[in-house]
């Protein structure tokens, strides 16, 4: 018998190409559309075979992300929510501390440039070139 265009063919996920896999993923992640519904878009047979091309190139898994937020209670999410709270407030009073020190820091290299161009009657700042020229046309004259 031969081949007519009704025949069943059963197709892998290797019959795909990568860019191919990667939108439908991106499709599934992005547009929230279910596995079914990508399936007949496509013409993909069977949902299994999107599973495991997200599973092997997907950004995340919104089976598991759904699993993991049903399994929190709302006070369990409001005690994590808290504890990522007080770390960021935490990251912050360093930041400020760090930030207090390099300004502490600057002023201290600021003195004592000023204390060493008085004492040794030398300039160690940068001039503008709009000072430098100024200066330069004084010695001229």
């Amino acid at each position: 018998m031969g081949s007519t265009d009704n025949e069943y063919v059963k197709r892998t996920q290797k019959d795909y190409s990568y860019a191919f896999k990667l939108q439908v993923i991106s499709e599934y992640e992005t547009d929230n559309y279910t596995l079914t519904r990508l399936a007949d878009k496509y013409g993909i047979q069977s949902t299994s075979t999107i599973r495991r091309c997200i599973k092997e190139y997907g950004n995340l898994d919104r089976s598991y992300q759904l699993k993991r937020s049903k399994m929190k209670s709302p006070t369990q999410r409001i005690l994590e929510l808290e504890q990522e709270l007080k770390l960021e407030q935490k990251k912050n009073r360093t930041l400020e501390k760090e930030l207090d020190q390099t300004n502490k820091k600057a002023i201290f290299f600021d003195m004592m440039i000023d204390i060493a161009e008085k004492e040794l009657d030398i300039s160690i700042r940068k001039k503008s070139l709009s000072n430098q020229l100024k200066n330069l046309e004084q010695k001229k004259k």
